[in-house]
């Protein structure tokens, strides 16, 4: 028996949100890939096999659904006088890091949210970026060492 969408979000709503804002930054635009990726979910939830890893999914519509929000971000128009404020987060150090994962090179940082904060193995995560899971592998191994580098530690920060 397929378990109550709710019990999805509460279950995997983390997990999904580490993988939009490691493909777009901390910010709304993660909040939104976010709340899209849930919505397109609810729409398809009736129709899902009860067997169906629902955390491999989900995190594949938050791939999708982030994508889809970078590609639209890339079309806005961009402000040629500095914002009057800047963003602010209630943590600073969050704040930090996510921007930190958002600056890796592209195809270190989707593997990096893919399969670290995704939980995607290398071979789902390479049919879904593209590449063999050798170079998924590589990828994601280089994208975690340039945040080793940056960072003193990041024990306990990803899962």
């Amino acid at each position: 028996m397929k378990q109550p969408f709710q019990i999805a979000v509460e279950r995997h709503g983390a997990t999904v949100l580490r993988v939009c804002r490691a493909t777009l930054g901390a910010g709304p635009d993660a909040d939104d890939a976010w709340s899209e990726t849930f919505l397109a979910a609810l729409r398809a939830w009736p129709e899902l096999d009860e067997f169906t890893n629902v955390e491999a999914w989900l995190v594949r519509v938050a791939y999708r659904k982030a994508i889809d929000l970078a590609r639209a971000r890339a079309r806005r128009a961009v402000p040629l006088d500095p914002l009057p404020e800047a963003p602010t987060t209630d943590d600073g150090d969050a704040f930090f890091w996510w921007d930190a994962v958002a600056a890796l090179p592209e195809r270190q940082r989707l593997a990096v949210a893919c399969h670290y904060l995704g939980g995607l193995p290398h071979a789902e995560t390479a049919e879904l970026i593209g590449g063999s899971p050798a170079a998924v592998r590589r990828a994601a191994a280089d994208g975690i060492a340039a945040l080793r580098r940056r960072f003193d530690s990041i024990e306990g920060i990803l899962p």
